[in-house]
């Protein structure tokens, strides 16, 4: 803007410049016209009354009466007079002797003279040495022009006086174009300042910093263009505000959905996912963005249905398979992006994980083969024996007393597993209530020890207790004796005779660590991640002989979940097993686990 200012003061100091030299020009031009009229008209009045006094031959032809005659016209010394006859010769000159002159009749002026009319002429005078202007009057005698008298001034004066002038305008132009100068520097600062001003607001605007207002309060043409500028830079703002609150909304929703969403161009380019997707393919979003689908998704069917929905422009959903990073099943929505003109311009692809629903389907299924064949054993036992009974095993008392022992025993299972799955299905509900109070570890495991030990003595298994120091714990005592009596009737089923059976129990930072160790005859490593599933056996056979259902390890998980801690298993076939129980000192469930109403 400081060249537009410079470019703008320039243009007009020369502007002001040539209309004073124009001026000036004009003026000189004027007054040397105007000095020279003058000075014409003072000669030739001066040589008209001359002429008039010397006119009679008494005087022209006496050289001393026609110099009083002269002189006493023409006292003046800048003024020199010159009296010519007809011939040519000079008769009388008022700066000159007469006899030394040459013959004038050849002068322009007295030619003019001669023929009556006024003769005016300037030329450079080689008897002075510079210019004069001559003006010559016919002398008339008789109505006979007999000679003339010439009148001449030098011109040195004139051009003094015009040199004077000049330099006078020079100095004033100086002066002027000085005074001009600030002048025009303060008319181009107003006139540019607001212009910068405007500039750099947009400049701002353009930088995306909208806060950015012109500071003019002139009402003329340049505030309205800056009040219309002002007005642009809010609302401008206010729309960014609301166009960056939009875009954070979205992407906030975006980037907290559980589902995968994706925006593939008609281009078949990825420009936009959100952390979700990134997760199930097993790529960031600077992999994928930028990239066409088909390279970066890494799935054959996916790109083909996005292929198709981008042909197609119609929407519909599929199930699709994925094997990297982990093999998933999502349910995908396709549809296409049509723009405010009604134009297809890409993709939008919305991917739901329903692998665990899947699993959990599977798991559902699963657990009613289970029950069914669960309680079909038991139930196809009492009904066999009973109908033996029937059909006259009744006249047999050591007989019948066997049956009815074994119904009963069959019976008392069936009871004992229909409470199990009761009993599992209240804590997956968290429908159980915590009671929470502080107890010593080391007397909530010898009460569930005393509650085994007729089994220990039965298959002739060694326990032992390791307990470091007395630890008190806030917890619930059915839910940790129930948790207990699992793990370590799972090891007693699991660990043949004579083996031996170890429970610990440790401070791990702000954790009770509970460890059930046995040398049982351990679980294979492909069963370990599956040993928590309801009625899921790795030795189903010795399971069902030993009266197991296969609920404990289940019911025992979620127990510990419910009280706010963790189980691990770590385990060696053939053997043995450990059981690891993390369970916090303080565990606080203000309304987590209430009882909830059906």
């Amino acid at each position: 803007m400081t060249r537009f200012r410079l470019k703008l003061s320039m243009t007009i100091l020369v502007l002001i410049s040539i209309v004073l030299v124009m001026l000036g020009t004009y003026f000189a031009k004027v007054l040397e016209q105007s000095y020279m009229e003058t000075l014409h008209d003072l000669l030739q009045r001066e040589s008209r009354l001359i002429a008039q006094a010397v006119h009679l031959p008494e005087i022209l032809n006496s050289p001393r009466a026609l110099a009083d005659v002269v002189n006493d016209f023409a006292p003046e010394t800048d003024v020199r007079v010159t009296v010519i006859d007809g011939n040519g010769t000079v008769l009388f000159d008022s700066e000159s002797e007469p006899a030394q002159m040459e013959n004038h009749l050849h002068r322009p002026e007295f030619q003019q003279a001669l023929q009556g009319k006024l003769g005016l002429s300037t030329r450079f005078s080689e008897t002075l040495g510079f210019d004069m202007v001559y003006v010559a009057v016919p002398i008339v005698q008789n109505e006979q022009t007999i000679g003339a008298v010439r009148s001449a001034m030098s011109m040195e004066q004139i051009h003094q006086t015009i040199h004077n002038m000049w330099y006078s305008l020079l100095t004033g132009l100086l002066v002027t174009l000085l005074i001009g100068f600030f002048v025009v520097s303060r008319i181009s600062q107003n006139i540019t300042k607001p212009i910068e001003e405007i500039t750099r607001v947009a400049r701002n605007i353009t930088q995306r910093e909208y806060e950015s207002r012109v500071r003019i309060k002139a009402q003329d043409e340049i505030g309205q263009l800056a009040g219309a500028i002002n007005f642009m830079a809010s609302s401008l703002e206010q729309q960014m505000y609301e166009i960056s609150e939009n875009q954070q909304r979205l992407m906030g929703v975006l980037t907290n959905m559980t589902s995968g969403v994706m925006f593939v161009t008609e281009n078949r380019r990825i420009m936009l996912v959100n952390p979700a997707v990134e997760k199930m393919l097993g790529m960031s979003s600077r992999e994928l963005v930028g990239k066409l689908h088909i390279e970066a998704s890494k799935n054959f069917g996916l790109s083909q249905y996005i292929d198709r929905c981008i042909d197609t422009k119609q929407k519909f959903r599929q199930e699709v398979h994925t094997y990297y990073p982990d093999e998933r099943i999502l349910d995908v929505n396709f549809a296409p992006y049509i723009n405010f003109k009604g134009e297809a311009r890409g993709v939008v692809v919305v991917l739901h994980d329903i692998t665990e629903i899947r699993r959990l389907e599977k798991m559902r299924s699963e657990f009613v083969a289970n029950v069914s064949h669960e309680l079909r054993t038991p139930i196809t036992s009492i009904k066999g024996f009973t109908e033996t009974l029937l059909d006259g095993a009744l006249q047999d008392e050591e007989v019948c007393r066997n049956f009815l022992q074994i119904i009963y025993e069959e019976s008392e299972r069936l009871n004992r597993m229909i409470h199990e799955i009761l009993d599992l299905s209240k804590i997956e509900q968290k429908r159980i209530t915590l009671s929470l109070e502080r107890h010593n570890v080391g007397d909530l495991i010898g009460n569930t020890i005393s509650v085994l030990q007729e089994q220990l003595l039965r298959k002739q298994l060694s326990l032992q207790v390791e307990i470091e120091e007395e630890i008190w714990l806030t917890t619930d005592k059915d839910c940790f004796h129930q948790i207990l009596l699992n793990l370590v009737s799972n090891a007693i089923a699991y660990t043949p005779e004579g083996g031996s059976i170890t429970i610990g129990a440790k401070r791990a930072k702000n954790m009770l660590a509970i460890q059930v160790a046995d040398s049982g005859i351990g679980i294979p490593e492909k069963d370990i991640p599956r040993i928590f599933e309801r009625f899921y056996r790795v030795d189903k056979a010795r399971s069902r002989d030993s009266g197991g259902t296969g609920l404990g390890l289940a019911i025992v998980k979620h127990l510990v979940e419910n009280l706010g801690g963790d189980i691990q298993v770590n385990s060696r076939e053939g053997v043995g097993t450990t059981f690891t129980v993390c369970l916090p000192f303080q565990f606080h469930t203000p309304t987590a686990n209430a009882p909830q109403k059906n």
